[in-house]
């Protein structure tokens, strides 16, 4: 098994993590993205549309974060990861698009711009993270996890980029709710920490 990832990308990072947290032994290929790798043939044979991570396992290329998590949860066997139950599996999907959405276009974004140089516009992209943050918060008043009464890999999708929030300007500091969910993920067995960059507000940290 082998995990095509850069280690700045917050979409690598909650597939090694997840892989990680389900004790597997995956081989780490990283991408020079700065190079093009990712621009070059043979890494477009695995996922034309040129973006990390992508999985390799027994002989397919399995593409898209959030698709690698079901991917992982569902061949691991460990239902608590992905409920089986339509409720359940509901629950999850909800956070996986909010993970595809609402994250990728807040806090991700926010954060492309102090650690890429992205083009988006700062005050709008923040606000974005802000309005996120906000409904996390009230999500997790009375509550540990996303989707459950337990860790599922709704937790691990949403993780990456509200941790690193800071490097993009976005101050967490008004939400404690949100920040012991960050807490509680960082406690579980295998985690595995997403690289700090000194950007934004963790610049002079």
């Amino acid at each position: 098994m082998k995990i095509h990832h850069h280690p700045l990308s917050g979409h690598s990072h909650r597939v090694v993590l997840f892989a990680s947290l389900l004790g597997l032994n995956a081989e780490l290929v990283e991408v020079d993205l700065k190079s093009g790798a990712h621009k070059k043939p043979d890494f477009l044979a695995l996922n034309p549309f040129g973006q990390v991570p992508v999985l390799e396992d027994d002989g397919a290329a399995i593409a898209d974060s959030n698709a690698i998590l079901v991917y992982l949860a569902k061949k691991s066997g460990q239902r608590a990861w992905l409920p089986e139950d339509a409720r359940g599996a509901a629950a999850v999907q909800r956070w996986l698009s909010v993970a595809a959405g609402e994250v990728a276009y807040g806090p991700a974004a926010a954060r492309l711009i102090t650690v890429f140089g992205a083009g988006f516009n700062a005050e709008e992209v923040i606000g974005r993270a802000h309005a996120l943050l906000t409904k996390l918060e009230a999500h997790f008043a009375g509550r540990e996890w996303l989707a459950a009464d337990h860790p599922t890999i709704a937790d691990v999708a949403v993780y990456s980029y509200i941790a690193r929030a800071p490097e993009g300007n976005v101050d967490l500091s008004a939400y404690p709710a949100v920040k012991g969910f960050l807490a509680r993920v960082e406690a579980l067995p295998g985690f595995v920490p997403f690289v700090q960059t000194p950007a934004g507000l963790t610049a002079n940290v």
